[in-house]
């Protein structure tokens, strides 16, 4: 099933799909870990986010069935969104956490305490490679299901092609995992 979702704000022109289920094969104290953070964040980014936004990183390649650990619940948002949520969840903001990879990253970015995960939004990531800084673009996104939440995720190619951006060796670790579900079929 095919939905046009107005992703352009980050550079989706190609709409999203909707994927079956999601089963992180990681097992099930992984996946309600997940459910519960997601629980509890929706409400928010639904009535709060005026543009698109998307679960990117461990969390979006567990969605779509790696075999990964999940640390954390990260969320690319717009900068406003990013400044909306933070005024929502200042009672949860976690001030001391500091993100690695300063000197490659930017964004409007803040760590949250909620149950299951951490959530980790970046508003208006950008990466630093070649050319300079760079916008992230997520440009095709597919819909998962985990008990009865529908959620935005970067499709598998998309994601495997946004960490080779990253170029971490943690995001080479998760590109090879990713591949290896290309081959069964996305």
């Amino acid at each position: 099933m095919r939905r046009e979702a107005g992703y352009e704000a980050m550079g989706a022109n190609s709409g999203s799909s909707v994927l079956p289920t999601a089963e992180c094969n990681r097992g099930n104290s992984t996946m309600e870990s997940l459910h519960a953070a997601l629980a509890a964040v929706l409400p928010d980014l639904r009535s709060r986010c005026r543009d698109p936004w998307v679960v990117i990183g461990s969390a979006a390649a567990c969605l779509v069935g790696a075999d990964v650990s999940v640390a954390d619940l990260d969320l690319l948002t717009s900068v406003r969104d990013a400044d909306a949520l933070r005024d929502r969840w200042q009672r949860q903001h976690d001030a001391v956490h500091r993100p690695d990879g300063a000197e490659r990253f930017r964004s409007r970015f803040a760590r949250y305490r909620f149950v299951g995960l951490p959530v980790e939004v970046m508003g208006g990531l950008e990466v630093f490679g070649p050319d300079g800084w760079m916008p992230l673009r997520i440009d095709r996104i597919v819909h998962v299901s985990i008990a009865g939440l529908s959620v935005p995720v970067p499709a598998i190619a998309e994601q495997i092609r946004v960490l080779d951006g990253f170029g971490r060796p943690k995001d080479r670790a998760r590109m090879a995992v990713l591949k290896t579900l290309c081959e069964v079929g996305e």
